[in-house]
C-alpha cells in the first residue's frame, strides 16, 4: 500500500511539474515585445536586441543615424544578403523612443498625458491592441500624427472611435491614426501604465512637449553565428557600461537564462545605474521573475518522482534474482543457438541446391563418383560414331557428421547443463538464505515479546 501511495505522489508531482513547464513556455511566447525575431523571420536566424540608456547618456537621434548607416555594412563584412526578390524586402529594422509628456487638445478638452516619442519601426516592436484606426512609423515623411489611448479618446472627443480625427499639440493639428487599448493589470499600473498615455513622433516630443531624452533603442537584425547581434550592439551602442544595458531579448525566457537568473537572486534588484525603464521593459523584467521562480518549482516537483524512481530502482536491483553473471551467460547461450541454426540452415540450403541440380540423375546424394552404364551415343544407326558414349554423374551424399564436431556439441551441451544447474543452484541457495533471514527476524521479534 505505501509503494502505491509513493507512486501516486510520484504522478501526481510529474504532472505538476509538465504543466508548470507548458505554463512557463506559453507565458514566454505571449510576451510581443519580446518575440520579434521570430515574427521578423521565419527562419529563426534572427535576434532582438534592446539597449537602454541612463539619463545622462546623452544619446542624440543623429547618434542613433550614423549607427544605422554602419549596420548594412557590418552585415556585407558578416556575408549576409538579401535573398529575398521582393524589392521592399529590408534584412533589419530598428526603433528608439524617448519618455515625456505632452498637452493635447481638441474642441471639446484638453488633457495632459504621458507621452512616448518614437523613432523608426516603434510598433513592430510593440504591436499595442488597436481598437480603432492604424499605426504610424517614426519614419513617416510627416510627422503630425499620433495614436492615443482610450481614456485620451473620451476626454477628447467623449468616444472611442475617433481616428482620423484632429488634435492639436502645442497649437500645431495632428492627426489621430489610432485608438489603442491600454494594458491594464496589477503588474502593467506598477510598470507605469497607471495614466493616460499618448505615442507621437520623436519630432513632435522634441518641439512640442517635454522630452526626457532617449532612453531606449532596439533592433531586430540576422544573427548568422550566434552573439553576433548582442556584440555588434555592445561595441557600437554599450561601450560604456556604466551608462547603458544590453538585452538579448530573443533568448530572454530561454531556459538557460531563468536558470542563470535564479543564480543571480538576491542581487539582481541592485542596479547602480541610473537607467529608467519604460513600461514594457519593466514588465518583461516582472515576467524573467515570474517565470524563473516557476521554473525553480518544476524542478522541484521534478525531483521528487526521479528521487522516488531512482530509490525504487535501487530497491529493485536489491532483491532482483539474477546477476550481471547470469545476463551474460543467458546472451552467450543465445548466440550460440543463433549460430547453430544459421549453420543448420546453410547446410539444408546446400543439400537443397545440389538435389535441385540433378547432378546425380537420381537425387540419391551420394558422395562418390559412378560410372554410369554404356550408351549408344544415339547416332550408331548411321555408321557414325558407334562407340558407345561414357558419361559421368556427380552424386552427393549427405555425410556424417565428423567425430570432432559431435565432440564440441556434446561439451557445448554440457556446458549448458552446468550453467543450468549452477543457476538453480544458485537461486536455491538465494531462496534458503532469505527463508533464514525471515525466520531469524520472526526470532528476534518473538523474543523481544517476550522480555
Amino acid at each position: 500500500m505505501k509503494k502505491i501511495v509513493l507512486g501516486i505522489s510520484g504522478g501526481i508531482s510529474f504532472l505538476i511539474f509538465l504543466i508548470l513547464l507548458f505554463a512557463t513556455s506559453y507565458l514566454g511566447q505571449s510576451q510581443l515585445t519580446q518575440t520579434t525575431a521570430s515574427r521578423w523571420s521565419s527562419k529563426k536566424n534572427a535576434s532582438q536586441v534592446s539597449c537602454f540608456f541612463s539619463v545622462g547618456s546623452g544619446i542624440t537621434q543623429d547618434e542613433i543615424i550614423d549607427f544605422e548607416h554602419t549596420v548594412d555594412g557590418a552585415l556585407v563584412d558578416a556575408s549576409v544578403v538579401q535573398e529575398s526578390e521582393n524589392p521592399g524586402a529590408r534584412l533589419w529594422a530598428d526603433a528608439y523612443s524617448a519618455d515625456g509628456s505632452v498637452t493635447i487638445s481638441s474642441d471639446k478638452g484638453s488633457v495632459t498625458a504621458d507621452a512616448i516619442g518614437i523613432g523608426g519601426d516603434f510598433f513592430l516592436f510593440h504591436p499595442v491592441k488597436l481598437l480603432y484606426g492604424s499605426y504610424f512609423s517614426g519614419n513617416d515623411l510627416m510627422q503630425d500624427y499620433c495614436v492615443i489611448d482610450e481614456d485620451a479618446a473620451w476626454q477628447l472627443f467623449g468616444s472611442n472611435d475617433v481616428a482620423g480625427m484632429t488634435v492639436y499639440i502645442g497649437g500645431i493639428p495632428h492627426i489621430v491614426t489610432g485608438v489603442v487599448e491600454r494594458q491594464s493589470g496589477r503588474l502593467a499600473e506598477a510598470a507605469g501604465l497607471d495614466s493616460t498615455l499618448v505615442y507621437v513622433s520623436y519630432q513632435t516630443l522634441s518641439e512640442l512637449g517635454q522630452n526626457n531624452g532617449i532612453n531606449h533603442f532596439e533592433i531586430v537584425m540576422p544573427n548568422p553565428v550566434t552573439g553576433f547581434a548582442v556584440n555588434y550592439i555592445k561595441e557600437k551602442l554599450g561601450a560604456d557600461e556604466k551608462k547603458t544595458e544590453i538585452v538579448e531579448n530573443t533568448t530572454r525566457y530561454s531556459l538557460v537564462s531563468r536558470l542563470k537568473l535564479l543564480t543571480q537572486f538576491g542581487t539582481r534588484s541592485m542596479n547602480g545605474k541610473a537607467i529608467i525603464y519604460p513600461y514594457w521593459e519593466n514588465i518583461a523584467r516582472s515576467y524573467e521573475d515570474i517565470l524563473a521562480l516557476m521554473t525553480l518549482f518544476g524542478i522541484l516537483f521534478l525531483a521528487y518522482p526521479v528521487g522516488l524512481g531512482l530509490v525504487f530502482f535501487c530497491i529493485w536491483w536489491k532483491h532482483k534474482g539474477w546477476t550481471m553473471r547470469d545476463v551474460r551467460l543467458k546472451l552467450m547461450d543465445k548466440a550460440e543457438r543463433w549460430v547453430e541454426r544459421r549453420r543448420e540452415k546453410r547446410k539444408r540450403k546446400k543439400k537443397g541446391g545440389f538435389e535441385k541440380g540433378g547432378l546425380g540423375g537420381s537425387g540419391t546424394g551420394e558422395d562418390e563418383l559412378e560410372e554410369s552404364d554404356f550408351e549408344d551415343s544415339g547416332i550408331g544407326d548411321s555408321g557414325f560414331g558407334e562407340e558407345p558414349v561414357r558419361r559421368r554423374s556427380r552424386r552427393r551424399r549427405r555425410s556424417a557428421p565428423s567425430d570432432g564436431k559431435q565432440e564440441r556439441r556434446d561439451r557445448k551441451e554440457a556446458d549448458r547443463q552446468e550453467k543450468r544447474k549452477r543457476k538453480e543452484a544458485d537461486r536455491q541457495e538465494k531462496r534458503n538464505r532469505k527463508e533464514a533471514e525471515k525466520q531469524g527476524k520472526q526470532s528476534r521479534k518473538e523474543a523481544g515479546r517476550q522480555e
